[in-house]
């Protein structure tokens, strides 16, 4: 191509490229890639020395977790050291729903290792879909091998983690008294619940990394170290707790009862040394548990006293000197009236002297007494034995009791709150206000831990508890109404209670039996209050009274804690006679049992020899 020329002008030349530094270029390249390269150092050195504490955050909530460490429940044991309650290792399973719901066809195979059905455990899952944890149901404080197998499925996103479980060896003898603890190892009721904080301790906690499937890859922290619970030790004696508990349900199932109770207390310290009820419950198995069976009837359940109250009536009167012990008292003809209604007497026991109103458990004879009393010293005479208010044992939903004061008693009620109506006490008030009587008048509250002794209250002088002692005393021999309470080798001091059930405004044809007791009388070591509550009254006669049922469970569960408390006899006299005459049985039946023993030959030669020769 040829280029032509412009008119007028000169020839058209062609274009070269501009000429450019190349080292220039690359000087700037390079200074600008190190200027980034700097800014880049100096925000990483930002975040990761110097203001790095927003995303430190962000990766600790992805990776970094707080567990709990999970820590034993303090041990309780009775006052010999056995154990009543145990913590033992358990395992729970739990899951991560992110995770598992991921793997949808697993989920199937973990419900059958579980024995859940599979479409409500996928539910359960896709409803936490958004959570990071949730126990699998009923997983909870399984056997460690149990949950071991289930683990080694490898199912993504399932884990155990350690726990502990209460145990207790005792069963239902001792549930009432212990109570029981959560899902979560927090008491519910008795003792674990009284001492729950005690018992409980501090779990610790550790922070970990977790990797996407929750595995834990490593311990990082120990925030802070568990703190175990702390052991308690009753004042409680299995053996007699056993004892207890064991002749109560005999008594029930001979009486055709509906429910009884029974305490026994250390005279001298107030210390529980048993405390049985039934119906009974076992504390392992809660859920198909009645509530009411769950009741420690000997603490919470309000009863009319009955003749068990008589002794304090006679104490009162002894006490005012509007009576002595030789004081008669005519009962003719066996009953006085009240109000509409009698006060009568099991028959006409004639002109008692005080000592006799108790041998006979006279109604007649102790509202004829607590008619000599203004109802204000009666009133303060019973409130200073502890009824009307709470034992002060600790123990919870403790009943106070009901006691009215006088300005609301009506024309009959101090009469008839001679021989215990119209008045409500809890079997624990009862042994309480008994062991007083043993105590030398001296009133303590009665506590359920060892080696906590509270201070004594005298509310009695203790010439009259001696005096009243003896009076109960004659209720056990011989012609009283609790023969069947008397054990050999030991004077037993003791009352007898058949107490009518309220209902519906009146009284029904239903009863509670008592016996209140203390052995031995010269020095007293044991109160016990026996009550059996709605035996069966169907077979007539006296055969649901306190003397027949209650008595007999007083006999029985005091003979064997006597012996496991090496308590010395207070009656040798009449154990050796009885020792004795047993003796004297064994030798007569042995002689009447031995076989004739054959005449030897020499000896029948020479009586026959004897006998030519006559």
């Amino acid at each position: 191509m040829r280029f032509g020329r412009i008119p007028g002008g000169h020839a058209k030349r062609p274009r070269t490229r501009a000429q450019f530094d190349l080292r220039a270029r690359l000087l700037l390249v390079g200074g600008g890639l190190g200027v980034v390269a700097l800014v880049l150092i100096g925000r990483a050195i930002d975040l990761q020395l110097i203001d790095n504490a927003f995303y430190q955050q962000k990766a600790d909530s992805r990776f970094l977790r707080e567990l709990p460490i999970a820590t034993s429940r303090g041990m309780i044991t009775d006052r010999n050291g056995e154990p009543l309650a145990i913590s033992t290792p358990v395992a729970s399973l739990w899951a991560n729903p992110q995770e598992l719901v991921k793997h949808p066809e697993r989920i199937t195979e973990l419900a059958e290792a579980i024995g859940q059905d599979p479409d409500q455990l996928a539910r359960a899952v896709a409803q936490r879909a958004d959570k990071e944890f949730m126990y699998l149901p009923g997983q909870r404080r399984i056997h460690p091998a149990s949950a071991q197998k289930i683990v080694a499925l490898n199912i993504p996103g399932v884990f155990s983690q350690r726990e502990f479980r209460r145990f207790y060896p005792q069963g239902e003898a001792l549930a009432h008294v212990l109570g029981f603890t959560n899902i979560d190892d927090r008491g519910q009721e008795g003792i674990e619940l009284a001492f729950d904080e005690w018992l409980r301790g501090h779990p610790g906690a550790q922070k970990v990394i977790r990797d996407r499937r929750g595995r834990i890859v490593e311990n990082v922290d120990l925030v802070r170290p568990a703190q175990p619970g702390k052991d308690l030790t009753l004042s409680i004696d299995r053996r007699i707790q056993y004892l207890a508990h064991r002749e109560l349900r005999n008594a029930i199932v001979s009486s055709g009862a509906s429910a009884g109770s029974s305490v026994i207390l250390d005279v001298a310290t107030g210390e529980v040394l048993a405390m049985a009820n039934l119906p009974a419950y076992n504390p392992h198995v809660l859920g198909s548990t009645d509530r009411e069976a769950r009741r420690n009837r000997a603490v919470t359940d309000l009863i009319e006293p009955g003749s068990t109250i008589k002794p304090l009536t006679v104490a009162a009167g002894l006490e005012a000197g509007t009576i002595r012990p030789d004081t008669r008292i005519d009962t003719n003809p066996g009953w006085i009236p009240n109000g509409r209604y009698r006060t009568s007497d099991f028959r006409n026991y004639g002109v008692l002297d005080v000592t006799g109103v108790l041998t006979k458990s006279s109604n007649v004879g102790v509202a004829k007494i607590v008619h000599t009393l203004p109802d204000e010293r009666f009133y303060q005479f019973l409130r200073r034995f502890g009824y009307g208010r709470s034992t002060g044992s600790g123990f919870p939903g403790e009943a106070a009791g009901f006691l009215r004061e006088p300005a609301s008693w009506d024309g009959t009620m101090k009469q008839t709150m001679s021989y215990g109506y119209s008045m409500s006490v809890t079997p624990l008030q009862l042994a309480v206000a008994y062991a007083a009587l043993g105590n030398g008048g001296r009133l303590i509250a009665p506590t359920f831990v060892k080696g906590q002794h509270n201070e004594p209250t005298q509310v009695l002088d203790p010439g009259i508890a001696a005096e009243v002692m003896r009076m109960m005393q004659t209720v056990t021999e011989p012609g009283g109404t609790a023969t069947r309470a008397a054990i050999l080798g030991y004077h037993v001091a003791g009352k007898t209670g058949t107490a009518r059930k309220a209902s519906g405004g009146g009284y029904a044809r239903r009863y509670v039996a008592f016996f209140a007791g203390l052995v031995p009388v010269d020095n007293p070591r044991f109160s016990m209050v026996i009550v059996i509550d709605d035996p069966d009254t169907s077979r007539g006669g006296s055969t649901y009274g306190g003397g027949y049922i209650s008595a007999p469970v007083f006999k029985a569960t005091m003979e064997g804690t006597l012996r496991l408390m090496d308590v010395p006899p207070d009656d040798i006299d009449t154990w050796l006679a009885a020792q004795a005459d047993a003796e004297r049985k064994r030798r007569a039946t042995a002689a009447r049992q031995a076989p004739a023993r054959p005449v030897a030959p020499a000896v029948a030669a020479a009586v026959a020899n004897a006998g030519a020769a006559r």
